[in-house]
């Protein structure tokens, strides 16, 4: 079972642009990369930084404490599958982005 979250339209991203959100007690960053969504866990899986502010450049975010590159339309880090981003399924369904959370991680 899983639990989904319809975005309110101010706090979706344009394109190029990200939004930092709190979802079910989860801090969230949903990024828009031409018109494509992803949103991940805000912190790292390597050491708990925080990716809100990471480069990105098309698809690839670089983690600002460690210069870690990971793939957002995988969550992997680049050349590796030992380390993972946290990613959650967007559907968009027009105008309207939805974010789904299992329901085990939501506590």
């Amino acid at each position: 079972m899983s639990d989904k979250f319809t975005i309110p339209k101010e706090k979706i991203p344009t394109p190029g642009k990200r939004h930092f959100l709190i979802i079910a007690g989860q801090s969230l960053v949903l990024f828009n990369v031409n018109h494509q969504f992803f949103a991940i866990d805000d912190r790292c899986p390597h050491q708990g930084a925080s990716l809100y502010c990471a480069r990105l450049k098309e698809h690839i975010l670089q983690c600002p404490a460690h210069g870690l590159n990971f793939d957002l339309k995988t969550g992997y880090m680049l050349k590796s599958s030992q380390c993972k981003l946290k990613t959650y399924p967007v559907i968009q369904q027009g105008e309207q982005i939805v974010i789904v959370l299992d329901a085990e991680d939501v506590v």
